[in-house]
Parts: C-alpha cells; sequence; structure tokens
C-alpha cells in the first residue's frame, strides 16, 4: 500500500465467502496482526479496529467534500503501527451507492445537508449494516476490539451482533474549508465524536 504522501506499508489481505449481503468485502491485516490476535484472546489489550466504508470519490481522487481519504491514510498508518485490521467495506454513499451518491452531491449544491439529500433521493439518511464487519472480524478470530472511529452506530451495531467493542478510539479531524460543513452535520446529526471549529 502506498499514499500520495509517501507513506507506504504492506498488508495480507483476506477475502470472504457467505458474508450476509453477498458482496465482495475485504479484511486488511496491518502491521503485526497476529501477534495482537494473541494478546487480545490471552486478555490483554484489544484489537484495533477500523471498518471503513468504500469512498472512491474520497479514497482515490481525494475529492475534499468528504475527509474519508484522510481518515483511510490515517488509519492505515496507526493500524499498522498497533497491529489490528482495516475492513475495507462496499457501503458507497452511507450505503446508497456511488450514482446515487453524485446525486446527493447536486443536491447538496442546492442547500441540502448529507442527509438530508440522501433522504430527498429516496434514502435513508445512513444504509449502512454492520453485520457483514461483524462476520468478518469473528472469522478472523477479532472477538474484543478498539474501534478507530468518531461514529457511534459502528460501535453499537458491532456490539449487538457479538463483537464486543472494549473502546472507541477516535480519528483525526480532517477539516477543510469544502468539508466543514459535511463535518459538522455529522457532529450534529448523529454524535460523530468531531472537535471541530464554529462554522457560520
Amino acid at each position: 500500500m502506498r499514499f500520495p504522501d509517501g507513506y507506504a506499508t504492506s498488508a495480507r489481505v483476506f477475502t470472504f465467502d457467505g458474508l450476509a449481503d453477498g458482496r465482495e468485502h475485504l479484511a486488511l491485516g496491518l502491521g503485526d496482526w497476529r501477534r495482537s490476535l494473541t494478546r487480545s484472546a490471552n486478555g490483554g489489550r484489544p484489537v484495533l479496529v477500523r471498518p471503513h466504508s468504500e469512498c472512491l470519490t474520497g479514497d482515490v481522487f481525494g475529492s475534499q467534500r468528504c475527509d474519508c481519504g484522510p481518515q483511510l491514510r490515517e488509519a492505515v498508518e496507526r493500524i499498522s503501527e498497533a497491529g489490528g485490521f482495516l475492513l475495507y467495506l462496499r457501503q458507497e454513499g452511507r450505503g446508497i451507492g456511488l450514482y446515487a451518491k453524485l446525486d446527493a452531491y447536486a443536491l447538496q449544491d442546492t442547500g441540502l445537508d448529507t442527509y438530508e439529500a440522501n433522504v430527498a433521493l429516496g434514502h435513508g439518511e445512513d444504509e449502512r449494516d454492520y453485520t457483514t464487519a461483524a462476520q468478518m472480524l469473528l472469522a478472523l478470530g477479532a472477538r474484543r476490539v478498539a474501534l478507530l472511529s468518531n461514529n457511534p452506530d459502528k460501535a453499537e451495531q458491532l456490539g449487538r451482533l457479538g463483537v464486543h467493542v472494549e473502546s472507541r478510539v477516535p480519528t483525526g479531524v480532517h477539516v477543510s474549508a469544502a468539508n466543514v460543513r459535511y463535518l459538522a452535520t455529522k457532529a450534529t446529526h448523529s454524535a460523530h465524536t468531531l472537535d471541530l471549529p464554529m462554522v457560520d
């Protein structure tokens, strides 16, 4: 794995059969993930995990409208240092798909926020289901995790699905002029853990 700023690391890629939604999700074992699993199974620190929803626009094309690309970059380095897993989940646009997300961008340009735009298109505010993430973690033996995420819904869903989330580790706040309203909406609307500057 290599990022535009020059950071590079290697990962063990895991694929899965029989996931609940039938999609092709990936788990990336980063750093000394084996040792981390063993330590966790023996009652030590839980495995550091980030469930990262696919974002073609942010992860690949570097869109400034979200913070997904910088969060992915940060997560890979932090998990590599600690040993753990990044789950790359095929949930573009909070589960509505790439084309609908682009339509939602157009609606946001008219003044709707990210959640309102999804609803205006006939979708839920957030259609992501973390059943497959739980299946992947349990298959890998990661039953106790420290969740690298600002999103409380991820922790709540994984907990209900049999993964013990011992702690939630916030990511950095990757704010720019282009995404500050988007991040502020996530903080106020869905209780993301984000310490943001004041927004006009």
